[in-house]
């Protein structure tokens, strides 16, 4: 079937000058500060798909590894465009936990037990991985404040409290699973640099 020309030119348009004078919109038409907590969570998920695309680039040797990364890129933009959304924002937006509670299963079970703490760096990939791991964290603390300001406003049904909860509780689980990503980056462990405490005791 022939696409139309509006399905082909999508986003032909990048400057629109709407946001001019510091303000954006939502797609259900409400229009917001770009100093707004729902502007800066969209800004932190961008960032962190830019993240997650530099971390791709490192992993063309790990076909298993930029397969995950790839499809929590589209995750990622799926949590921004139902925050994009507003008050049109639906459940089925949201990526599925279960999927990744059970990739984060399978590959911990492939690991051998963490006796220490780990420092980030290692690789470049595995240095990447950890950047990734605390932009998650940086999205996930945003995301559990737009949460309380939807309940303080009160504008928040059920559903909807409900559904704000998950996409943050996406984001905490997510941030497990880059540093579960960062160790199957090496699973022998010969570029991993662990913390090790020091005795000053004298």
């Amino acid at each position: 079937m022939a696409r139309s020309d509006n399905e082909r030119n999508r986003l032909s348009r990048v400057v629109t000058r709407t946001g001019d004078r510091g303000e954006t919109g939502l797609a259900d038409g409400r229009r917001l500060a770009k100093d707004a907590l729902t502007i800066e969570l969209l800004g932190e998920l961008d960032e962190l798909n830019a993240r997650l695309g530099s971390l791709s680039v490192s992993l063309t040797a790990e076909p298993d590894g930029l397969g995950f990364v790839r499809e929590q890129q589209q995750a990622v933009f799926d949590l921004g465009g139902f925050v994009a959304m507003g008050d049109m924002a639906a459940a089925s937006q949201l990526p599925s936990l279960e999927r990744l509670d059970a990739w984060i299963e399978a590959g911990n079970r492939d690991l051998p037990p963490l006796k220490e703490f780990i420092l980030p760096g290692g690789t470049e990939a595995m240095a990447r991985a950890h950047l990734v791991r605390t932009a998650t964290r940086r999205a996930e603390r945003l995301a559990w404040s737009w949460c309380q300001e939807g309940n303080q406003e009160g504008n928040q049904e059920g559903d909807q409290a409900d559904e704000r909860r998950a996409l943050a509780a996406y984001l905490n689980r997510l941030s497990d699973a880059w540093f579960v990503f960062a160790r199957l980056l090496d699973r022998d462990g010969q570029y991993t640099v662990y913390w090790r405490g020091t005795d000053v005791s004298g």
